[in-house]
């Protein structure tokens, strides 16, 4: 498999940081680079799902401003009740 070639990025940190990632790393058996590699995949993987539900949410709201078509949290609950114990039923429907 071939995979894309890393590329090194230098960032700035202060030296108290920069101390307890290297402690940190050390007590994990790890290099600081390592450590920080993962901090940042980390970081991005978290914001990249929080961006996805930020979108989602935002296109939810237009499409109901759009149809004014809704579903109250108590319909929601009940039908999500209802797969929790095990019945296979539809969505209510919307409605506005």
């Amino acid at each position: 498999m071939n995979t894309p070639a890393s590329r090194p990025v230098a960032i700035k940190i202060d030296p108290d940081l920069k101390a307890r990632v290297k402690r940190l790393a050390e007590a994990r058996h790890r290099t600081p680079h390592w450590l920080m590699r993962e901090a940042i995949r980390e970081y991005v993987e978290r914001e990249e799902k929080r961006e996805a539900f930020r979108q989602e949410a935002l296109r939810a709201w237009n499409e109901y401003r759009a149809t004014g078509q809704l579903l109250t949290m108590e319909e929601a609950d009940a039908w999500l009740a209802k797969l929790e114990a095990g019945q296979d039923i539809e969505p209510p429907e919307c409605h506005g």
